[in-house]
């Protein structure tokens, strides 16, 4: 699908300032926009000059800013319009026969009776669905993957070569983003997909929400242990090693051969660098560069939290320490008034 900006900015009743006639092919976020996609901005900042994209949706006319602009009162709200023009929200329609007619299936699948596939759903060659897997409308599995039993996978999933999903994991449910309106939390936008490249593996258990308007997704050959829980827009590179029950916040983006051990807690925004190691337990609370190990609650490099670590076991020795030293500093004190009427009255 191709659409003119000039009738995108019919659609979203913006005011357009740029060439109209330049053909739209998409609408993605910033940090994913193709060169013939429309983004939004909704914060310039100094690196709009280089933004790849055709076009953008802004409320202020940005003077840095060489591409064309869509100018609109309310830019996620027209953005929001923009991106549902380019990928509908698919209906739940699911098939009484448990596959639907217009799925395309390869011959060398193998689809137990008690699965679901719906409408637009394409599966590869040797893929094998087992029982209880839901699969909704417009999804699409690579060859030779594995679906687990009660797997889900919602709207638009598309999932790469080889990759294995294990029981009652669910990819693709709408992120936890909600606006404050009214005195009520109204829903965010949730037009967004999951993305899983070739070779990953995932948990049992295991939740990765679908992007706000684009992706959320996992590079190629990253393992993920079960119970882990990936929030929306979230880009996890490549290789990386996710344990068991770490939860990653909206908008985090880790580089390639990350390791997060067990428990581990990331805010959101956070970026963490190539070959980040993060030990169990910890909570990253700003970015951290890659080929470092960071340990503790708000995590830190291993050398600075282990000199913490090393002063808080002695802390019980200290104590005793200061207690003794009050001590000695009250019996000097209660012998300095004595001593000081001694020489007075020598």
């Amino acid at each position: 699908m191709a659409i003119r900006l000039d009738e995108l900015s019919q659609l979203v009743g913006g005011t357009l300032h740029g060439d109209g006639t330049a053909l739209c092919h998409g609408a993605n976020p910033l940090e994913l926009a193709a060169a013939n996609e429309i983004t939004l901005v909704v914060q310039p900042t100094p690196q709009v000059r280089e933004i790849a994209a055709l076009a953008i949706v802004t409320a202020k006319l940005i003077e840095e800013c060489e591409c064309p602009q869509l100018l609109v009162d309310d830019p996620h709200a027209a953005f929001a319009q923009i991106v549902r023009q380019f990928r509908p929200p698919l209906p739940v329609q699911i098939s009484n026969e448990g596959t639907a007619s217009n799925a395309r299936i390869a011959d060398s699948a193998s689809i137990h009776p008690s699965a679901t596939i719906a409408a637009d759903v394409v599966v590869g060659e040797r893929t094998l669905v087992m029982p209880g897997v839901v699969i909704m409308s417009g999804c699409t599995i690579g060859s030779d993957c594995v679906l687990h039993p009660n797997v889900t996978l919602y709207t638009h999933t598309r999932i790469g070569d080889r990759v294995r999903i294990h029981a009652s994991s669910t990819l693709g449910a709408d992120g936890f983003g909600y606006r404050f309106e009214g005195g009520r939390h109204v829903p965010a936008s949730q037009l967004g997909y999951v993305e899983i490249e070739s070779d990953v593996d995932i948990g049992a258990g295991v939740t990765i929400d679908r992007g706000t308007y684009g992706a959320t997704r996992v590079g190629e050959g990253t393992k993920i242990d079960n119970q882990v829980m990936i929030a929306h827009n979230c880009q996890i590179g490549r290789h990386n090693l996710i344990c068991s029950q770490v939860g990653i916040a909206g908008s985090c983006q880790t580089g390639d051969h990350v390791i997060l051990a067990g428990q581990v807690g990331l805010k959101d925004h956070i970026r963490l660098g190539d070959g980040a190691i993060v030990g169990a337990k910890a909570g990253v609370m700003d970015n951290c560069d890659g080929g470092q190990v960071y340990l503790g609650a708000p995590a830190m490099p291993q050398r600075d939290q282990m000199q913490i670590f090393a002063l808080q076991r002695k802390l019980p020795e200290m104590r005793r320490e200061l207690k003794a030293m009050r001590k000695q500093i009250a019996t000097l004190q209660a012998a300095l008034p004595e001593s000081g009427s001694n020489e007075r009255a020598a």
